[in-house]
């Protein structure tokens, strides 16, 4: 009975620590300093409506709208309960299918020459909600045959909302496609 109480009291002792203590620290810490952040960084329409994260993709499919990468998630397309990839190597045949479909869609819907690959290819997480400037700059022509829009205008308005590389060093320069949908949008009724 000696060892067990000390045990026990240890147990009560971590687990408040731990699951209480130390998490609503780091909450709000994370509050004060980082309040979007903490709250989800979510994205409001022209109307203040809460339509996504600047964390989480989107799907569009519609031709007025610029695509994000694919989603891999499972039980559907950007599903933040199912994140991951299909874990399908670049020889699987089911994987070179789904790319191969992805191709037909984005030839069909009038792209030309060499695609960007993040618009074939789902992303690690299966949730990205970015694109690279060249994959943006790529679906230019049909969404402004879609819209009716310049091209001037459009590239213009990816131009303006690519993201710089986090302090200049890390990864590439990238857009957000529901940012960039939802600017859109503001320029077209």
């Amino acid at each position: 009975m000696k060892d067990i109480k000390p045990a026990f009291l240890m147990l009560l002792a971590f687990t408040l620590i731990c699951g209480g203590i130390y998490p609503a620290i780091v909450t709000g810490i994370a509050q004060a300093l980082f309040p979007k952040q903490a709250a989800g960084s979510f994205i409001t329409d022209k109307n203040g409506r809460v339509v996504g994260s600047s964390l989480i993709g989107q799907p569009f499919s519609d031709r007025t709208y610029f695509w994000p990468r694919p989603s891999a998630t499972s039980d559907f397309n950007y599903n933040p309960m199912g994140s991951g990839g299909s874990n399908s190597g670049q020889t699987n045949p089911d994987y070179l299918n789904r790319v191969a479909d992805r191709v037909i869609v984005l030839r069909q819907a009038g792209m030309t020459g060499s695609l960007p690959s993040e618009l074939v290819q789902a992303s690690a997480s299966g949730l990205d909600p970015h694109i690279t400037p060249g994959a943006a700059m790529a679906q230019i022509p049909r969404v402004a045959k879609a819209r009716g829009l310049s091209e001037k205008v459009l590239a213009a308005l990816v131009s303006a909302n690519t993201l710089d590389r986090p302090f200049g060093i890390m990864g590439q320069p990238c857009v957000n496609v529901l940012e960039l949908n939802l600017k859109l949008d503001r320029l077209t009724p």
